[in-house]
């Protein structure tokens, strides 16, 4: 397993696809640098020289934004949203869908299991038609 800039890629993947492992980088983006760093995307990552990582790994660094530093830049946008009140920051806060899904019947992943409301179930509710 390759390691660049601190992050494993896998080594019996193709460069272009073992690539995408690290945060920031797609499947375009892959191509690009592979073509950069002049290796055959094709290539399988374990077949790397140190000279062709050490290549890739400048690439990275020098021209994109990646791993720590976008995942921070990311966040502060979203704390940047939620502080001035801007209607994405508030679907943020509230953790709802924040690119205008529906929200009645789907959204389930954002808003986490079902919570009924209203209905009471087992010895209680019958003990509370009784009563009443």
């Amino acid at each position: 397993m390759p390691r660049l800039l601190g992050i494993d890629i896998p080594g019996k993947k193709r460069v272009d696809v073992s690539l995408r492992y690290i945060y920031g980088i797609g499947p375009k983006r892959a191509l690009e640098v592979a073509a950069k760093a002049g290796i055959d995307p094709a290539k399988k990552a374990d077949d790397l020289t140190s000279d062709e990582i050490s290549k890739i790994a400048g690439i990275l660094q020098s021209e994109y934004r990646i791993e720590g530093d976008l995942r921070r830049e990311v966040s502060q946008n979203i704390r940047r949203l939620m502080s001035v009140g801007a209607y994405r920051g508030i679907r943020h806060r509230r953790s709802l869908p924040v690119r205008g899904q529906r929200t009645s019947t789907n959204a389930r992943t954002r808003k986490g299991p079902k919570k009924t409301v209203g209905a009471v179930r087992g010895k209680e509710a019958r003990s509370a038609v009784k009563a009443g």
